[in-house]
């Protein structure tokens, strides 16, 4: 038989057995074989699905095979409804144990909490609210997910490329016999959205089948998979540095990393070899293999954003004013402000985002209870206790900086006595109630001060003094970012001051200590004005201050704090270009966190490093009460460094399928790169189109561009599907600061359009800074070189 070059058939228990050891086999390599969790999640387990008190499904919830999916069955369900019932745990953002949702807390009481937990999805997509049989069940499903997820956070980009070429060969073997014809090769290549010529096609699939019997088996598979992953530029790159093109020894390793503008010690360059190859002679003998060198370029040590910032790196000790703060406007919204829901959901997200700041809209409930949604429209409401239990809950997982509560108050005196009471009781030792000393304020605290703490910004009911000879009292508590400024740049008449201190409930005005909100007054002496009064700003009346006032309202920001919010007029909670108010030197620039787009994509940029901390020290001349700093003219002035940032857009590995209905719909991706900074460095440059390939496309096109304030400068890296006539579809993109890029051959991980990764897509580049024409191998070396001639 084994003459004949032909197998013979499996029969159905073969197949069986096969697809048994390649499971077990899968599982083992997972990690997860003698996981007694995960053995339950596989065997399936009968829960209920809730969404209300009405509202309750059965459904059996079981793991796949390939260990990082779960079906979620529904008896009734037609076919093509069940192919969607299906979620991946890379998905997952977090698993709740008990009612911790909205639908479980409200039947707290009716059900069993020990056998509810919540499974909580990135995006989109609706929490999953389930209700197991018993404990037991519910413990085992809450661990071994929570297990599997952080088995994906730990997996290597080759382990990610291997499960996701496993899922498509699984769905690609219609007749699941473990082998795959000719015509199954031809679905597995349109669903990997790669348009390969049949030619080459079939050419490939004749050298794989070893066998001749006109179907690949599992090894000849895996020979075909590998071909198709075969990254010729990175192996161009390989055989640059290497001196007999098998492998790289520690002293040419050493070599490359230079040219990086990386450590270059020949420790480094065996740590490498240590943690990347793969090969056991070869790391004994502290070699590179082509293998271990795609891993190691593959990771996330080799990353275009720097991996030190990554942790908090920068000087917390600095004034809460010289920092950008990552900040939420109508943060209890899910979708648009006319008919959107209300709920605590959207802080979680967003203080699991490192916000620093987050909104409350507060109005008078019913039975006493104040309530947050946004008034006088169709969004639900959603009680003032709840959201700040959640916030409490949540304040400090992702960072442990101090969080702004920036209240916008229409309550009764009442209600908002019942507010303070909450805010004391609920937040307990975390809630900020007197200044940190009993000596004068010059300025205000750090982050590093703050830790820990939750803030309250609103009115205050003590009178500025400057003011008491003027009006006889301060503003009330209860007016809106909105009408905050509307009194302070329009004619009003004056109202009695009996009346204004009626509005103000005193134990309410005692929880503000830093963050008193005040009219804005104007540009007067920055050190005439107590550094604890911050004014909000329409994004309108902001931007006219940045082009009317820029170098003022520079040095106003370097001593108070300020927050802009978005225009009334944009209903569907769209959001404004954030980058001009940072020019600005603004911190507090709040965004709709609900609304994804590339104003989010800037602001998840702006504070991806210091760790993700809410956090980010402005430069330096944005934190000067003399600056000379203008955003509307940086020609050689502060912050001025003319910078040359070259990027080859090499190739893409990878690309998702965008019109998934349309199995023949391949993508062709081109690559934008966009600078976000003063109106000088705003530009973008795209690369030509590659038509029918999403899975390995490669452009080796060069774009440059000049920068003059690269400190304040943003790189976005955007991947469109390219249509001739209609709108580029979206496909993903990373954006980062200009400070954090690093030079030299770089993989850029993409993300999708909610800041989730899009993994295994990449983008690879190189990436070359020079200021001056003398190249500088870093772009922390070059500002710090900067900075001493300066």
């Amino acid at each position: 038989m084994l003459g004949s070059g032909k197998t013979p058939a499996a029969g159905p228990g073969e197949q069986r057995g096969n697809a048994a050891e390649k499971t077990a086999d899968h599982m083992k390599r997972l990690g997860l074989l003698d996981n007694e969790d995960i053995r339950v999640m596989m065997q399936g387990c009968s829960m209920v699905k809730v969404r209300s008190s009405r509202w309750k499904k059965s459904r059996n919830l079981r793991l796949l095979e390939d260990g990082l999916t779960v079906w979620c069955e529904s008896t009734k369900s037609s076919r093509k409804a069940q192919a969607r019932q299906t979620f991946a745990v890379t998905e997952v953002e977090c698993v709740r144990e008990g009612c911790k949702s909205e639908a479980l807390r409200r039947l707290s009481g009716s059900v069993p909490e020990n056998q509810c937990f919540t499974v909580v999805f990135r995006g989109a997509r609706k929490s999953l609210d389930l209700l197991c049989p018993c404990e037991d069940d519910a413990q085992r499903w809450v661990r071994g997910l929570r297990t599997l997820k952080e088995r994906v956070a730990n997996m290597t980009q080759k382990e990610k490329l291997d499960h996701w070429i496993r899922g498509y060969l699984r769905r690609a073997d219609q007749n699941q016999d473990g082998k795959m014809s000719y015509d199954e090769v031809k679905w597995l290549l349109q669903m990997i959205n790669i348009d390969l010529s049949e030619q080459y096609a079939r050419s490939l699939f004749k050298r794989c089948d070893r066998s001749g019997d006109g179907r690949l088996d599992h090894i000849e598979i895996e020979e075909f998979c590998r071909e198709l992953l075969r990254r010729p530029e990175l192996d161009a790159v390989f055989r640059h540095y290497s001196s007999n093109g098998c492998v790289l020894s520690t002293a040419e390793l050493r070599d490359f990393l230079g040219d990086q503008g990386e450590d270059a010690s020949l420790n480094h360059a065996q740590s490498l070899i240590l943690t990347y190859e793969l090969n056991d002679w070869a790391q004994k003998n502290l070699f590179m293999t082509q293998n271990g060198f795609t891993m190691y370029m593959l990771s996330r040590e080799n990353d275009v954003f720097n991996p030190d910032h990554a942790r908090v790196h920068q000087d917390m000790s600095r004034p809460l004013s010289h920092y950008f703060i990552s900040s939420s406007h109508n943060t209890y919204l899910t979708k648009d402000q006319v008919t959107g829901a209300s709920s605590t959901e959207p802080y979680i997200r967003a203080l699991n985002q490192g916000c620093r700041c987050v909104e409350l809209d507060c109005w008078d409930g019913d039975k006493g209870e104040p309530v947050i949604y946004h008034g006088h429209t169709l969004t639900s409401k959603v009680p003032f206790k709840e959201v700040i239990e959640t916030i409490a809950q949540y304040a400090f997982k992702a960072s442990p900086y101090p969080i702004v509560l920036s209240l916008e108050n229409h309550c009764s005196v009442e209600q908002q006595a019942v507010m303070a009471k909450h805010l004391r009781t609920i937040l307990g030792r975390k809630l900020l109630t007197k200044p940190l000393s009993d000596q004068p304020l010059r300025e205000l605290p750090s982050p590093e001060d703050l830790k820990g703490r939750i803030l309250v910004k609103g009115k205050k009911h003590t009178p500025h003094l400057s003011q008491l000879g003027k009006t006889g009292s301060s503003a009330s508590f209860s007016s809106s970012s909105e009408d905050e400024l509307a009194s302070s740049t329009k004619s009003t008449p004056k109202k009695e001051p009996a009346k204004v201190c009626a509005k103000l409930s005193p134990e309410l005005s005692e929880l503000v200590v830093y963050c008193r909100s005040v009219p804005f007054r104007g540009f007067g002496s920055v050190s005439e004005l107590p550094p604890n009064e911050m004014s909000s700003f329409s994004e309108s009346d902001a931007l006219r201050l940045i082009k009317d006032s820029g170098k003022l309202f520079v040095r106003h920001n370097s001593r108070q704090l300020s927050r802009i919010y978005p225009s009334g007029q944009r209903l569907q909670s769209s959001n404004y270009d954030p980058q001009e108010m940072w020019n600005g030197g603004c911190q507090m620039v709040a965004l709709n966190f609900q609304t994804a787009g590339e104003q989010m994509d800037l602001n998840q940029g702006r504070f991806l490093p210091n760790g993700r901390c809410g956090y980010v020290l402005k430069p330096s001349f944005l934190c000067s009460p003399t600056s000379n700093f203008n955003p509307e003219n940086t020609g050689g002035g502060p912050g001025h460094i003319p910078t040359q940032l070259t990027i080859r857009i090499i190739s893409a590995q990878q690309l998702p399928k965008i019109n998934t209905d349309k199995m023949s719909s391949i993508v062709d991706p081109q690559v934008w790169v966009e600078i976000h900074g003063v109106a000088i460095d705003n530009t973008r440059d795209k690369t030509h189109r590659i038509d029918n390939n999403g899975f390995n496309p490669r452009w080796d096109c060069t774009l440059s561009f000049q920068l003059q304030v690269p400190e304040l400068a943003l790189v976005r890296f955007v991947v469109e599907d390219h249509d001739h006539t209609a709108k580029n579809d979206f496909v993903g993109q990373f954006t980062l600061p200009f400070t954090s890029v690093r030079t030299g051959y770089r993989h850029v991980h993409l993300l999708k359009a909610d800041g989730s990764s899009l993994s295994p897509a990449t983008l690879f580049i190189h990436v070359k800074v020079a200021r001056k024409g003398v190249p500088v191998k870093t772009v922390s070396e070059r500002m710090a070189a900067a900075k001493g001639k300066a």
